[in-house]
């Protein structure tokens, strides 16, 4: 497994619990969910650039 699959996972099951917990209807856990998933990815993608950019 790469460390961007294990992201991937870390950030689907993540986003899983914080939809159930944080919200009360379906519809919204699904809409966060999709939100901290997206947060998730998008941060650790930007993270991987700056790292690369310092290390460059």
């Amino acid at each position: 497994m790469s460390h961007f699959s294990a992201v991937l996972l870390f950030a689907l099951f993540t986003s899983i619990v914080f939809g159930i917990t944080q919200r009360t209807e379906p519809k919204s856990m699904i809409r966060f969910g999709t939100y901290c998933f997206v947060l998730f990815v998008g941060g650790v993608v930007v993270a991987s650039w700056l790292m690369w950019a310092i290390k460059h």
